[in-house]
């Protein structure tokens, strides 16, 4: 039998009613989200359950939302004796990954990426830095077309490089609109604008990421037996110092998600579990390799059908 990993979303698949499902049917479900209220100082619960979604979306509300309602997940898996043998998030997911791997408490994790969102959204005034997705580009080529534009133009670079023929690009407003042009014309397939209120993941995010290395300080990360994958460079990660340090980097360096998902296939695993809103890591990993088992989790019955994966595995196995 091949490896598990659980992999977990970023921003964007944040919906109002996230994990409210969950938390009716369990009690310790219910009891994580109390947490989250109480180590946050305001009702995060409210806002996941009952939105308004334009609330739900902001950087520093979706950040622990989409945290919360991850590790709620998770617990539910542990209880059922499902355990990762990687784990690994996108961006934000990233926070999880490390809760998951036990290198962060739950509650420093959401009093982080709460923080995190707040620096993000206060290191660029609104309005000043977007991001694009460009579909059927390849890495090398758009790399080529962002330094250029970023000499001539503006500052515009990669930021999310997800699967292939699907790159994110971020920067200020002018250099992602002329960068965008430049990709259509090097035959780039759609230019797709994306509604952020901000250009994460580009060097316009260096004030934000000098605050959070501050606020990680604070935090208590620690050495982990279960390997991270790291967004920055695809490789494991599994000591404190390594991990802070990543983790500030990535602010403003290129989500490397398509390389690692080869990583952990190139590791053993065969089978992903998506933890945490909506399904469009699980998308990703099939465009990256259609071999693969992807399972998103996120309410009752997505949970139901992974304890079903595993059962009938191990009775074949027994």
């Amino acid at each position: 039998m091949g490896k598990v990993a659980f992999v977990f979303p970023g921003q964007g698949s944040q919906s109002v009613g996230m994990g409210q499902e969950l938390a009716k049917e369990y009690k310790n479900v219910a009891a994580i989200i109390n947490k989250a209220d109480q180590k946050l100082g305001f009702n995060l619960s409210s806002l996941m359950f009952e939105g308004p979604q334009e609330e739900l979306t902001l950087t520093y509300n979706a950040q622990p939302a989409l945290l919360t309602t991850s590790i709620s997940i998770l617990q539910q898996l542990t209880e059922a004796e499902i355990v990762p043998d990687y784990v690994a998030g996108h961006s934000l997911g990233e926070y999880s990954a490390l809760v998951a791997a036990n290198a962060m408490s739950f509650e420093d994790a959401v009093y982080a990426v709460h923080l995190r969102g707040k620096f993000m959204e206060e290191a660029v005034p609104a309005g000043e830095g977007t991001m694009a997705a460009v579909l059927g580009l390849d890495e090398a080529t758009l790399k080529e077309v962002t330094e250029l534009i970023t000499r001539e133009v503006a500052p515009v670079q990669l930021a999310n490089l997800n699967c292939p023929g699907q790159i994110v690009i971020s920067g200020s407003v002018e250099g992602v609109k002329a960068a965008s042009e430049k990709a259509k014309e090097k035959g780039a397939k759609r230019v797709i604008p994306l509604v952020v209120s901000g250009p994460f993941h580009s060097s316009l995010m260096k004030p934000a990421a000098q605050k959070l290395s501050e606020a990680l300080a604070n935090c208590n990360i620690q050495d982990t037996r279960i390997p991270v994958i790291a967004n920055v460079d695809a490789q494991a990660m599994q000591t404190s110092s390594e991990m802070c340090e990543k983790l500030v980097k990535q602010l403003y360096s290129p989500v490397r998600w398509e390389q690692s998902v080869e990583k952990m296939i190139e590791l053993g695993v065969d089978t992903f579990i998506e933890v945490g809103p909506g399904k469009v890591l699980s998308g990703l990993i099939k465009k990256i390799n259609r071999k693969v088992t992807t399972i998103p989790v996120y309410d009752l019955e997505s949970l139901q059908k992974v304890k079903d994966h595993f059962g009938l595995e191990g009775k074949e196995n027994a």
